[in-house]
Formats: C-alpha cells, sequence, structure tokens
C-alpha cells in the first residue's frame, strides 16, 4: 500500500553517511580504547542519526502499514520517556526504601533515597517560593537550574552509555592471570556475597579457559586488611577460592591494597615480576567494570574487565557511586561550563527587566 503522502526526495538518504560516519569513527577508537569518555558521545551521534534516517527511509517506502507501525512504535517508546521522567522520584524512592532494609545505613546505599525526595520536593518548593520573588530572580535561578540539569543529565546519559557498552566486552581465552578485585569482608574474614559473585565469576572463566584452550590462567585475589577485618581481602578472597576446587598453584592473594587504583598497581607490580606473557583481565561487578577499567589503563596495565552479576536494587546506588567518582575527576570542565551557564542567567536575568 503506498501513499504519495509520504513521499520524500531521494537526496534524504545521503543523511546515512552521518551514522556510517559516526559508527566508523566510534568503532575504531572504541577498539583501540574502551575507557574513552568521548567515545559515548561518539555511539550516541551514530545512535540517534541513525533512528531518524531509519524514519525518513520508512517513510521513502511510501508503505502506510509500515509508516504506521514505526509511528505507533516511536510513540510508545516516548511516553515510556516521559513517564519514566515523571515517575523517577518514586523509583528513587522505592529503591532507597529496597537498600534501607537490605543493606546497611550508609550515607551511600540511602543515595537513592535521598536524590528521590529531593527530585520529589524540589519542584513543590521552587512553586512555593516563586510568588514570593522577584521576577529577575525566579529567571536567574530558573535558568541557572535548567542548565545545570541538562549539563548533569547529559554527562549521566554518556557515562551510562559507555557502561553500558563496557559490559559486551568479551576477552579471549588466552589469557595468563586474571585480577578479582576485593570487597569489604563481613563478620572480619568472610566473603560477602557480593565479592563471592567476583570469585565465582574469575573461576568461570579459569575453568571455561582451561577447558576450551588448555591453557591455566593464575588468579590474583586483590585486597587489603580494612577497618574491623581480621584478615586481608586478597587471603580471605584465595581461601574461598581454593574451598570452590582452585589449584593451590594457580591462586595469588595481593594484600596490601586500599582501593581499586592500589588493585590495580599492586597487580601490575606481582604480574610484572613473573616471567612469560602477561595477557591479563580483571573482575568486579558490572557496575564497576567501566571504572575499573579507566584506572587499569592510569597505572598502565592492559586489561579489560568482566563483569559478575549484580542484585537488580543494589544497581542504581552503585552506578550513582560510580558516576559521581568519574564526574569528579573533570572539575577543569565543570567549572567552565559553571562558568558559561552562570553568564547566561545573568543575561537572561537583565533581559527580563528591559
Amino acid at each position: 500500500m503506498h501513499n504519495d503522502v509520504y513521499s520524500i526526495s531521494p537526496a534524504i538518504y545521503w543523511l546515512w553517511i552521518i551514522p556510517v560516519a559516526c559508527f566508523a569513527i566510534f568503532a575504531l577508537r572504541y577498539r583501540h580504547n574502551k575507557v574513552k569518555l568521548v567515545d559515548g558521545v561518539w555511539f550516541n551521534l551514530f545512535f540517534f542519526s541513525f533512528l531518524i534516517c531509519l524514519g525518513f527511509s520508512i517513510i521513502g517506502t511510501q508503505n502506510a502499514i509500515l509508516i504506521n507501525t514505526a509511528m505507533y512504535i516511536a510513540l510508545a517508546i516516548i511516553v515510556i520517556i516521559i513517564l519514566t521522567f515523571m515517575l523517577q522520584a518514586f523509583f528513587f524512592i522505592w529503591n532507597g526504601i529496597i537498600m534501607w532494609h537490605r543493606e546497611s545505613h550508609t550515607l551511600a546505599n540511602t543515595l537513592t533515597l535521598i536524590i528521590g525526595i529531593v527530585l520529589l520536593l524540589e519542584p513543590i518548593v521552587i512553586r512555593l517560593l516563586q510568588p514570593f520573588l522577584p521576577k529577575v530572580i525566579n529567571v536567574f535561578f530558573t535558568n541557572l537550574g535548567d542548565s545545570l540539569f541538562f549539563y548533569i543529565f547529559v554527562w549521566a546519559y554518556n557515562f551510562l552509555t559507555v557502561s553500558l557498552l563496557y559490559q559486551f566486552n568479551r576477552p579471549k581465552p588466552d589469557q595468563d592471570y586474571i585480577i578479582v578485585l576485593g570487597a569489604g569482608l563481613m563478620n572480619g574474614d568472610q566473603v560477602t556475597p557480593l565479592l563471592a559473585a567476583r570469585i565465582n565469576r574469575g573461576l568461570a572463566f579459569y575453568q571455561q579457559q582451561l577447558a576450551q584452550t588448555g591453557k591455566k590462567a593464575i588468579l590474583i585475589f586483590s585486597g587489603g586488611q580494612g577497618p574491623g577485618e581480621t584478615t586481608s581481602e586478597g587471603q580471605a578472597m584465595l581461601q574461598y577460592a581454593l574451598q570452590q576446587g582452585l589449584p593451590a598453584e594457580q591462586g595469588i592473594a595481593e594484600t596490601k591494597s586500599a582501593n581499586t587504583y592500589e588493585n590495580m598497581r599492586n597487580s601490575k607490580e606481582i604480574i610484572e615480576q613473573r616471567p612469560g606473557t602477561h595477557n591479563t583481565i580483571f573482575v568486579s561487578n558490572n557496575y564497576h567494570t567501566y571504572r575499573a577499567a579507566r584506572m587499569a589503563r592510569q597505572v598502565g596495565l592492559n586489561a579489560d574487565g568482566i563483569g559478575a552479576k549484580t542484585s537488580l536494587f543494589f544497581i542504581p546506588a552503585a552506578l550513582i557511586r560510580e558516576y559521581v567518582a568519574i564526574f569528579l575527576k573533570y572539575k577543569k570542565w565543570h567549572i567552565f561550563f559553571f562558568i558559561l551557564a552562570l553568564l547566561s542567567a545573568f543575561s537572561a536575568a537583565y533581559f527580563s527587566t528591559r
């Protein structure tokens, strides 16, 4: 079924050059280095330009059934996005309540609850204050707030993009070393379920590689002794792995690290002291692999990561912490944008009085 109402100029198909070029640039850059934040920009340029070109191409078919079906799908997606934004405060509060019941009552574990309450109260507070503030003040803070919200949202969206893309990393089964990153112990010396998931993921890769290629990797369990712990995380992890059947000669405990950066640096030192090839991967929880990979690059360790599964209720707060940790590393960019946002807000306020 054709309809001339939907006809478009054939020249519009030249727009396909844009998504093809963006994807080519992304693919070439991503193959070389998977942890560059700017690659999220290239991927999103490809993705959204692809959707636009796909839309024009569907219209170009002049097939009313296909066009109407695509329009309904697009409308459904838009409605879902709008509802997600409208209900995000309630989602964060709901997740925060679950975290409160299932995890320790730390500030980190109440992030989603705090964010949800702020998102819920912010428009109410603004609406109540507006009648009592001069117009110029309202315009200034509205403009500044919108600019900052947009900036933070773009950063968050880009971070989520590169983090999600990193989950598709599939290292080759030819590794010499598998670094398992530590986390806190419970009762001073026991592996937590979260940490056990990391160890089990490393052991699964070890067994898979052994079955496919016959090559035995050495697992390095990296983690020092934290406050309230009676043993180091590395030693507790090694003991757990041995109980799961790992041969003793295939496990090493690195017991000095206090954070992910030190995990990577200290493990790299152990690897470089040993003869032979040094093909290396690391294991963490899926939400943490992207930032951990950035730290591996910082210490000069050429290692990609694989992620252990994490309980769904834990992921939102964990991703927020990962995002904040990376966001704070780009202070110069934030200062520059904040100055621009201030100038824009001042200009809008000034012209609102003219």
